[in-house]
């Protein structure tokens, strides 16, 4: 029997993300996928080399890549929406639950089980990492589009901005300091820097 599990990951290039948003540079899922791996096995790194935690930064990267998997079935749901109330908040999270549990189904019984904790992530250490880079990922891509002329995202860009000081990892507060800054800059002046 054939297994589709990576044909449907492979289409999460063709979800869009920021659905309700005007974009100057359209983003989809498997990008932002991506760059919120990059940022949770950074923020992992951070909490072991400068905090002392016994975090693993391979294991963030790995759940970061597929935190947004069920989409693939589901679409993106706007944030509006997602976080309008609580009962919406808990049924969304139920749905996306469902949807990584029907996409395990199209792996084979042999390998499943090593993939359950990457699309149903219960520890809540590598969450917290993750749903971190997810944020700081977020006001990424506001500081990309405001730097892109588009105003659109600046109310976003606030919000995430004030999201991001009142988390409790010291490793957001690390990276955002050291690295989100570099950010603002152009190519040019990025070259500069070393």
């Amino acid at each position: 029997m054939k297994h589709s599990f990576f044909a449907l990951i492979s289409r999460m290039r063709y979800i869009g993300r920021w659905g309700l948003m005007r974009n100057s540079l359209p983003e989809n899922i498997q990008e932002h996928s991506h760059m919120v791996a990059v940022i949770a096995h950074s923020l992992a790194v951070i909490g072991h080399d400068v905090y002392g935690k016994s975090c693993s930064p391979e294991k963030c990267a790995a759940a970061a890549l597929y935190h947004d998997a069920s989409e693939i079935l589901t679409g993106d749901l706007p944030t509006p929406i997602k976080y309008h109330d609580e009962a919406i908040r808990t049924s969304y999270k139920e749905i996306e639950k469902n949807a990584c549990k029907k996409l395990l189904t199209f792996l084979p019984d042999e390998i499943r089980a090593s993939y359950e904790p990457l699309l149903l992530e219960d520890d809540p250490e590598i969450y917290a990492y993750v749903k971190a880079a997810d944020k700081l990922a977020a006001l990424i891509k506001c500081i990309e589009e405001r730097k892109a002329g588009n105003n659109e995202f600046l109310s976003a860009e606030a919000q995430i901005l004030e999201i991001l000081k009142k988390n409790p990892l010291p490793e957001v507060g690390y990276f955002m300091q050291n690295f989100i800054p570099s950010f603002e800059l152009t190519l040019d002046e990025l070259g500069a820097i070393n």
